[in-house]
């Protein structure tokens, strides 16, 4: 076992012991030619690449849509009602029993309910419950 000097987390291989010391070094040794943005790990620079490529190589087998990563096609997944991942919708409302498969939209579907609007314009005062109608307002001005 190798251990790291400075926070004592152990590790099989040598080679990940260096890798590990990048997190308290600050070095950043793999560099995009394209933008000169730096990454500590070769796997979130092959990733980062994938924003000047294009590429998308994750398909939705669903719906055919592409992504770069699979966490974000996984994601996608979960919105498809008997999609591969179950169609899982665990964000119940209590008031009205609609569900929802991502808490952030539980918590804005609740606002219907509570009348809570914690977005203000700062040019009238005027409050609204979602982000996207306050900038909608906004153009009114």
């Amino acid at each position: 076992p190798y251990r790291c000097q400075e926070c004592g987390k152990s590790f099989r291989r040598d080679k990940e012991l260096a890798a590990h010391r990048r997190l308290h070094t600050g070095d950043l040794p793999f560099r995009c030619a394209d933008c000169g943005k730096s990454f500590s790990w070769s796997s979130h620079w092959l990733r980062h690449q994938r924003i000047h490529t294009g590429e998308k190589p994750y398909e939705c087998p669903e719906c055919g849509k592409s992504f770069s990563r699979s966490s974000h096609l996984y994601r996608h997944q979960r919105g498809h009602a008997g999609g591969r991942s179950g169609a899982e919708k665990p964000y119940r409302c209590g008031d009205c029993g609609k569900s929802f498969s991502w808490s952030s939209h539980w918590e804005r579907h609740q606002r219907i309910h509570t009348g809570e609007k914690p977005y203000e314009c700062p040019e009238c005062g005027k409050s609204f419950g979602r982000t996207s109608h306050l900038y909608r307002h906004q153009r009114t001005h």
